[in-house]
């Protein structure tokens, strides 16, 4: 059979990796024993129970530890989301300000808010709405509160949903301190803008320490005060956690994690062209800006049982509020939107050891319940003389039942897990009047994903996930007789292999993902329509090395990391089927070295992503407000030089600058807040931190 052009270098990377068994067998006949895993739920299975499994774990996954972060120099999570292969993020879009928002693409999906990516906080959805609103255009995250950020891009599907498309993030925080005096640090960092005249300091603080009775305690606090770089883009962040750990007996525990979180940003608006070339770090809208506060509280109950069981539950609350206040193009009308949110879910899951003979199996059975509630509101106010126009009101109830299994099966060096996860959603929303709209949404997801431990660094993988999303509060609206809107499906498949030793960390992944059913706004206007009209297609590869030089070498202290992704996402319906799908890089790659010289360390390292198109019919004029064209590519390089101080008490300074050469680059806003947002400028920073 003949296999299309366009599909020949998927098609060839895919028999690479299926050949490479073959190779080991021809030149290794005594492959390393591998052993069979522990049983491990331990909190969930992004966070310590696979930590030390990545090289084995059945698709293409990433974690990134504090120290990595820290030497990269990044100053938010997009800076750190970059670096991931398959992963491309903004500053910010659309009309959200940039210390609020998260926006991560991954595979080339939309990264306009992160909606297609399941995105956690150290296990627990981090949106307001996990099925009502899954954008986060509140995302209550700091950088400086995370320990390691997990991204699972494939393989992952049965337990987490439900819009894992674009695979499961999850960031951890901090952990507990296992020492009974108080430990910790403190840091301090300074931003400075090259243009604009915006800077902003970031600081926080970490202490905790396990008591007598076993009890562990840590205090985690980020903040950010100050602006970016676009003129009076003010910024001001609060993040607070306590987080517990109490052992029981046996090895039970009981832990969890009260949490504070606050935020207001102001938002710069969209340039057109003729305002950027003449000042692209102006701000043509003074009165935008974003807020939004999140309480939460998430407890848990961890018992392994015996060496073959284990079980735990999880709770969790939080409300979270957030508004906006947006002026029209006219400048004659402030649009206020003030939304509030509060979420419920349990989450009991129970994993069983069974073995029959040489064959063992992981059957873990779970199930999760999400409860929602919140109201959306809209009023606009005449600019500037104050008075207020009626307000929209919406009520929205969610109530979300997931039921999974899974089945580890241990055969020799082969892992095999099959799974599925059924999904009910009931969903309401009813609007000022009483009128009420509301649909159920019932999907069985299943997947299998299959692991061969070639040796022990060497893993060949392989993949089919179903991935769906639920239809929204907001397109509820929408819902008739002639137009029933149905979930969102997505099928993904994975070819990989990894390899893992103390120096070389490797990996390549094929992956293939059809995204039918999607649901796109059809009509603009206060109360858009939206219609199950869209349908994609992804495919490409990753590729990732990291090397340490040997510390008896020429070259001891030396490291260097590269990664590579080229991805093809096309439209496959409506008027412009065949067109490539807008906001994603079909290329982007990072390189770069680290050196260690006794107390100073220096890091160089670049990334960069080809350009994009910012509509669905692949414009590459620009419009005259900026509102369409193409969105040039870029390469940004960034320098860091650090010294840990010959002091009793551990200090250590670094300096650094991101966009070393200054270069100008920008993405490009397509809602009411249309045009181009510039990036940011040359940005040199110093970071102090103390551990004691």
């Amino acid at each position: 059979m003949a296999v299309h052009p366009s599909f020949r270098p998927l098609t060839a990377i895919a028999l690479a990796i299926v050949a490479l068994p073959l190779v080991v067998r021809a030149q290794q006949s005594d492959a390393a024993e591998v052993t069979l895993e522990p049983v491990q739920v331990s909190g969930n299975w992004l966070g310590s129970g696979l930590q030390n499994s990545v090289k084995s774990f059945a698709g293409a996954r990433t974690v990134v530890k504090k120290e990595e972060i820290e030497q990269t120099g990044a100053a938010s999570i997009g800076d750190v989301m970059r670096r991931i292969p398959g992963v491309q993020s903004t500053e910010n879009s659309g009309s959200a300000g940039s210390a609020i928002s998260l926006n991560i693409g991954v595979r080339g999906l939309t990264g306009r808010y992160s909606p297609r990516s399941t995105v956690l906080l150290d296990g627990i959805p981090l949106a307001v709405a996990p099925y009502g609103q899954p954008q986060l255009s509140f995302a209550p995250v700091s950088l400086n509160n995370i320990e390691s950020v997990d991204v699972v891009r494939g393989g992952g599907a049965v337990r987490y949903g439900p819009q894992n498309v674009g695979g499961i993030i999850n960031f951890n925080t901090r952990s507990i301190p296992a020492t009974d005096t108080l430990s910790g640090d403190a840091t301090v960092r300074y931003n400075d803008f090259s243009e604009g005249g915006g800077h902003n300091t970031q600081y926080s603080l970490f202490l905790g320490r396990e008591l007598d009775n076993g009890l562990g305690l840590a205090l985690l606090y980020s903040g950010l005060d100050g602006s970016e770089w676009r003129a009076n883009s003010d910024e001001k962040v609060n993040d607070l956690a306590v987080k517990f750990r109490q052992p029981l007996v046996g090895k039970a525990e009981v832990y969890g994690k009260l949490s504070y979180y606050d935020v207001t940003s102001r938002t710069p608006g969209g340039l057109t062209p003729a305002q950027y070339d003449a000042d692209p770090f102006r701000n043509t809208r003074p009165t935008d800006y974003w807020s939004g506060v999140r309480k939460g509280i998430d407890l848990g109950y961890l018992n392994p049982l015996s060496a073959t069981q284990e079980a735990e539950v999880r709770l969790y609350y939080n409300e979270s509020s957030r508004a906006s206040v947006l002026i029209n193009t006219g400048g004659t009308l402030l649009t206020h939107q003030p939304r509030n949110y509060r979420v419920l879910g349990v989450e009991p899951r129970y994993t069983q050891r069974l073995a029959f003979g040489s064959v063992a199996h992981d059957v873990t059975v779970g199930y999760r319940f999400v409860r929602e509630r919140g109201d959306d509101n809209s009023f606009t106010e005449n600019f500037p003389s104050g008075g207020a126009n009626p307000t929209t009101s919406f009520e929205n109830e969610t109530d979300a039942h997931a039921v999974y299994v899974d089945d580890r099966i241990a055969i020799g060096n082969w892992r095999i897990t099959p799974g599925v996860r059924f999904e009910h959603i009931s969903t309401t929303r009813i609007d000022g009047a009483g009128k009420t709209f509301d649909t159920d949404n019932n999907k069985a997801l299943p997947s299998v994903n299959v692991a061969w431990l070639v040796t022990s660094e060497w893993t060949l993988f392989s993949n089919y996930n179903t991935s769906f999303g639920p239809v929204q509060n907001i397109q509820l609206n929408s819902q008739t007789a002639t137009n029933p809107l149905k979930p969102e499906v997505a099928k993904t498949f994975e070819l990989g292999t990894r390899w893992k030793s103390a120096t070389l960390s490797a990996e390549l992944t094929a992956f293939r993902l059809r995204f039918d059913n999607q649901i796109q706004q059809v009509t603009a206007g206060a109360f858009p329509r939206f219609a199950n009209l869209g349908a994609t297609k992804h495919d490409g590869v990753e590729t990732a090395l990291d090397y340490s030089f040997d510390k008896d070498s020429a070259l001891a202290g030396l490291n260097v990391f590269a990664n590579y992704t080229h991805t093809r996402a096309l439209q496959e319906s409506g008027d412009t089927a065949g067109n490539e799908v807008p906001f994603y890089s079909r290329d982007t790659d990072t390189v770069g070295a680290r050196y260690r010289l006794a107390a100073w360390s220096f890091n160089l390292s670049s990334t960069h992503q080809s350009s994009q198109f910012s509509d669905n019919a692949n414009g590459w004029a620009e419009t005259v407000n900026g509102g369409a064209g193409l969105v040039p590519g870029y390469r940004l390089w960034n320098a860091q030089v650090g010294w840990k101080l010959p002091t009793a008490t551990a200090i250590d300074v670094q300096v650094g600058i991101n966009n070393l050469a200054d270069k100008r680059y920008y993405t490009r806003n397509v809602d009411g807040n249309l045009g181009r947002m510039v990036g940011a400028p040359r940005t040199t920073y110093v970071q102090a931190r103390v551990a004691f």
